[in-house]
């Protein structure tokens, strides 16, 4: 297909472009305002420098550039009617995105006290990266946005989670060429081939091209035309280039190239809606090739600025060691003939104003970016029908994963009309066992298929499909941005890709709570399987419960953590994930057959309260216990209550107290976490006291973190210790010393009135750790004793 040339569209009157320039005049000198004046805000007295802000600290060099193509695509939605959102990814676009939404009136809405008027206006400028006032990036507090501009590389991923079951919705995505260099985005380019043209909306990717990264040059600006367009060729799009310097012909190739872009996705979406396509289709995107810092300062100091990276940040510097430079800022500012373009009460003039969008049309009043303002509950099934019927604690196995896949069937199929609940995961859905999803909908797929191919499609609730972390995750936050519900399941180990990512939803999260007009979203849901603790032929490399260490550093108001020990839990737990608002949860699930504990009855009572003593498996009714063993995870459960199993075998007269964690956060003081105990409650489920064996899913040093402020200090942690191999699942745990074995001496050192009776059980458990080894080594599976284990048989 031959190269989209921009064409002049056809009716578009020079009066018209003139309104353009002057609009995009008005947004610049907005920018610059915000960057720099702290009183006199349209320069209607001589500029001094007591009218600039003591710290001049912002970016420059995107600046013009986004309003350029927020300007065109303001034009773009008047002319076609269009519901769009802006997705700014160059880092540090505050004051294009801000001043945008402001000449709108999107921002006065939202915020009355920055009005339209003078005092507003001063109010704008000076709460510009000044204490107490807004980032220099776009941000939360930023009407109209759904992706936060201070770490690069997660835009386009948003877009897309953003148009996902969105027909009517075009996202306007804004690729910085810093940002094009990180891996995410690089990737993301490929999320073209998971688009339904019938029932998701479209991404219409700009790629800046303005040359120049903090200091350095970028590096899609730097090869040459053809190479960059057959780049892009290969990724399955279209590019159309708009290509200068001289504003009035790059406005007329801008709007020509808005036009083009938006008449190629209309005719697209009406072939597919259409008669139907049996093909995937080359969506059209735009590179617009512009000067980093565009109308800005050409020289400083006989240093050229405009057009390089000199302008990345504030270009001119303006305070008492630089004087002279003040005159230099007006006259800079003035360029933009700011009395030609507000009134006398500092309002934009009646004829720009109008060249805006009116209502929810305007970018900053888009609903789908307070997503909270359009999610409809979900509809659920009844968790109760999915349960494991168990005779007694241990009686029967079952994989908790797959069990949970039948139920995520149902979430799926109930709801399919509303087409608002998504599976997204690396290619993991059949690995964690919830192949059960498949039953009712395929995997969402454009590309190409052949024979032997199983569960694509065009439209599809589950998007597996790339084997990247950072899309699915930017992919599922876009998605809930805008008001959808939906899971990510992944392999624990590899979920620590996206830490940053996570970091990064949850103090947007943090920030939106604190906003009056920002809505709740749906949770993100973190389903994490193929744990630390069985591994069989993946070894080392797939073992790091570490996404945990990571999550509960965030705020206590935003994060969850559960880890429930068998598949009713699950059930329970996912059930209210799916139901929550505005949190991140992190679920921590095994997908290899293990024992089963608690009836439906027993899990919901013990995930309402998230912790509680096991009676069943305790034997200190009749007084204080002498031992409290913990768990928390479905393979610490097992080895703890095997441990205890042996204790009571070998030491009946020993009062043992079983406490299981479901919510990790109620290990925390109520003071420091909502869902942490009072002193008291925590006091008495493991008493202030008596020996305390834990055996932890993770790395034993978050318990301790979790409870250092306990009055019990007699705790011993088991957990993760860094040690793993390809071998037996029981093999794995005794390797960091969270097995049976090593538990049982634990609680033997804790306990030294044990005496001799003491020494010879310890003994006996060193002895059958050699026979372990002894075993493994010449069989490569478990001792029988160990497979064959039940609770029944020995308690």
């Amino acid at each position: 297909m031959d190269a989209i040339v921009a064409r002049r569209p056809e009716g578009l009157s020079d009066a018209e472009l003139n309104g353009l320039d002057a609009y995009w005049r008005a947004s610049n000198y907005v920018s610059v305002g915000q960057l720099y004046l702290y009183d006199n805000p349209l320069l209607r007295e001589p500029l001094t420098l007591a009218h600039v802000k003591p710290l001049v600290v912002g970016h420059w060099g995107t600046s013009p550039g986004q309003n350029f193509i927020y300007t065109h695509l303001n034009r773009a939605i008047v002319a076609h009617d269009l519901t769009m959102l802006y997705v700014a990814g160059p880092g540090h676009g505050g004051p294009a995105i801000v001043g945008q939404t402001y000449l709108e009136g999107s921002y006065s809405e939202v915020y009355p006290n920055v009005g339209q008027d003078v005092a507003g206006l001063k109010t704008l400028f000076k709460q510009f990266s000044f204490p107490g006032g807004i980032s220099s990036h776009v941000a939360p507090s930023t009407p109209g946005s759904i992706h936060e501009g201070g770490e690069l590389g997660y835009s386009l991923a948003h877009a897309f989670g953003a148009v996902f079951d969105n027909p009517d919705l075009i996202v306007a995505c804004v690729v910085g060429d810093g940002e094009a260099e990180t891996g995410p985005l690089a990737t993301a380019w490929h999320s073209n081939k998971f688009l339904d043209p019938v029932g998701d909306g479209v991404v219409l990717p700009i790629l800046h091209l303005n040359g120049y990264k903090i200091s350095s040059p970028t590096v899609l600006a730097r090869i040459p035309h053809d190479e960059l367009e057959q780049f892009f060729r290969g990724c399955g799009w279209d590019p159309i280039f708009v290509e200068g310097s001289d504003p009035m012909p790059m406005h007329r190739q801008m709007a020509a190239a808005t036009d083009q872009a938006i008449a190629r996705i209309h005719a697209i979406q009406a072939e597919a809606r259409g008669s139907g396509l049996d093909r995937r289709p080359a969506w059209p995107m735009i590179v617009l090739r512009s000067p980093k810092g565009w109308t800005g300062p050409k020289t400083v100091d006989g240093r050229p600025v405009e057009g390089t990276f000199r302008s990345h940040q504030v270009p001119l510097i303006v305070d008492a060691a630089h004087p002279g430079n003040v005159a230099l800022l007006e006259d800079w500012m003035k360029s933009y003939r700011p009395d030609e373009l507000f009134d006398e009460s500092g309002r934009l003039i009646p004829d720009l104003a109008a060249l805006a969008p009116r209502g929810d049309r305007r970018m900053g009043s888009n609903p789908h970016a307070n997503g909270g303002t359009l999610l409809r509950d979900l509809r659920m099934p009844d968790f109760r029908d999915h349960a494991v019927t168990i005779d007694a604690p241990g009686s029967c196995e079952a994989q908790d994963m797959r069990v949970l896949g039948y139920f995520l069937r149902d979430v799926v199929s109930l709801n399919q009309a509303t087409r608002n609940f998504r599976i997204f995961g690396p290619d993991e859905t059949l690995s964690n066992m919830l192949s059960g999803v498949f039953d009712v909908t395929d995997r969402q797929w454009d590309a190409e298929t052949v024979a032997g191919d199983e569960s694509l499609a065009r439209s599809g609730r589950v998007l597996d499909g790339m084997l990247s972390e950072h899309q699915c995750q930017g992919w599922l936050e876009g998605y809930l941005l805008t008001g959808r519900h939906g899971v990510f399941d992944s392999y624990e180990a590899f979920i620590r890709i996206v830490d940053s990512m996570v970091s990064q939803h949850a103090k947007w999260l943090k920030v939106t709570a604190e906003l009056p007009w920002r809505r709740d979203i749906a949770s993100l849901n973190y389903l994490l399987s193929s744990h630390v603790w069985q591994q069989d032929h993946n070894g080392f490399t797939h073992q790091d419960p570490g996404f945990l260490d990571h999550v509960i550093t965030k705020k206590a108001d935003i994060v969850r953590a559960y880890l429930p020990p068998d598949a009713n839990c699950l059930l329970s737990v996912v059930d209210h994930c799916l139901r929550s608002r505005h949190y991140v949860n992190v679920v921590i699930a095994g997908k290899h057959a293990l024992p089963q504990w608690l009836t439906m009855d027993q899990a919901i009572a013990h995930c309402t309260q998230g912790i509680g003593i096991w009676q069943w498996a305790s034997n200190d009714q009749d007084g204080e216990p002498d031992l409290v063993m913990g768990c928390c995870g479905d393979t610490p459960t097992l080895e703890v209550l095997a441990a205890v199993s042996i204790l009571r075998e070998h030491l009946p007269e020993l009062r043992v107290r079983v406490v299981n964690v479901v919510d990790l956060m109620r290990l925390q003081p109520c003071a420091e976490h909502p869902h942490g105990l009072s002193d008291a409650d925590y006091d008495s489920l493991f008493t202030r006291d008596a020996p305390i064996v834990f055996a932890f899913h993770g790395y034993p040093g978050l318990v301790q973190r979790l409870t250092y402020h306990r009055a019990n200090r007699n705790l011993r942690v088991r957990g993760y210790q860094e040690e793993g191999t390809i071998t037996t699942p029981f093999d794995m745990r005794v390797q960091n010393g969270i097995d049976r074995f090593h538990l049982v001496q634990d609680a033997i050192d804790a306990l030294p009135a044990l005496g001799s009776r003491g020494a010879y059980l310890k003994q006996q458990m060193r002895d059958a750790l050699v026979e372990h080894d002894r075993y493994i080594a010449a069989h490569g599976e478990d001792l029988p004793e160990i497979r064959g284990w039940t609770w029944g048989a020995v308690a």
